[in-house]
């Protein structure tokens, strides 16, 4: 499978393709970025380590050379400023976003390609991207809450001091300020959390915080997150090029789970090499139900002002 990187060359997109590369499933990484020669760079180094990790092919290119990709991963975008929130992004990213499109479109692409939207706002990108280019809304899929999903079990188990791979916790809805934790699902190695006698409201309420400040942290400290959302990356393409039929809070088109119609947001989704290939209406708590859909109802105010 070919995975081309758009963006390649900045810190999210690197991320991803070491990810990428360290995963050994794809058998292809291509890194496209307006700054060619760094692009260049990035694959020289990566490509140098590849007799310790896996066989892949891993080199700069551009559209032309992306046509054939099965993946076509957009991790390109300003940077969110430290007290930006994501939506704030929207009028400086969506000039940049809409020239990408058009040079994947003009360029070509398989039919049954994937477009990955990582960049932000990752939720209205990845509706703009479903209508501009087109595509099956199935092949459409935008990182929504992987990331989030991640910081909040690991801060859970951080936190409770428990395996961090053993806690699922999802967080839905949008990719920002509304995004809402999904209490009544989250458990450790299968039994609920909200069992244990540690969490508390209280508790709840400063890691669901953290949770939501987890970017702006990372910004203020090291410039932008990098490696988890790359593992979160990671996570999703791997879902796709082995068909796992992976349950994953993803963005993409909701069309009536949750009664929530025609925005892109993150619910549980099943993802394999179609794409989407399932939205699964899991049963919320009738607080979690009413923030997902005040969630739908704040990125389609700022879906309108955009069009």
């Amino acid at each position: 499978m070919k995975v081309t990187i758009i963006g390649g060359g900045g810190r999210v997109g690197v991320c991803a393709a070491f990810a990428l590369q360290c995963g050994g499933v794809v058998s292809e990484i291509q890194l496209l970025d307006a700054n060619k020669e760094l692009a260049e760079g990035e694959a020289l180094d990566l490509m140098h380590g590849a007799a310790m990790v896996a066989d892949q092919r891993i080199y700069a290119g551009d559209y032309a050379r992306a046509a054939d990709s099965d993946i076509f991963l957009i991790t390109a975008g300003l940077r969110r400023k430290p007290d930006e929130s994501r939506l704030d992004l929207i009028n400086r990213n969506v000039a940049l976003f809409l020239g990408i499109l058009e040079s994947i479109r003009t360029a070509g692409m398989k039919k049954d390609a994937i477009v990955f939207v990582v960049s932000n706002p990752v939720d209205i990108l990845t509706h703009l991207a479903m209508e501009k280019l087109g595509l099956p809304w199935q092949q459409v899929i935008g990182l929504g809450t992987m990331l989030d999903s991640s910081r909040f079990s690991s801060l859970i188990a951080e936190e409770l001091k428990l395996a961090a791979t053993q806690v699922k916790a999802l967080m839905l809805g949008e990719h920002g300020d509304s995004m809402i934790p999904a209490w009544s699902s989250a458990s450790v190695n299968g039994l609920p959390l909200t069992g244990l006698a540690q969490c508390t409201p209280g508790f709840q309420n400063a890691v669901v915080e953290r949770t939501r400040n987890s970017g702006a942290e990372c910004i203020k400290k090291k410039g932008g997150a990098g490696w988890a959302v790359a593992l979160s990356i990671r996570e999703v393409v791997h879902a796709i090029a082995l068909d796992k039929r992976s349950l994953l809070p993803v963005s993409s088109l909701v069309q009536g789970v949750y009664d929530i119609r025609q925005i892109c947001l993150s619910v549980p989704t099943v993802v394999g090499r179609r794409g989407v290939i399932d939205q699964v209406e899991i049963k919320l708590w009738p607080k979690e139900l009413t923030g997902l859909q005040n969630s739908a109802r704040a990125l389609k105010e700022t879906l309108a002002k955009v069009k």
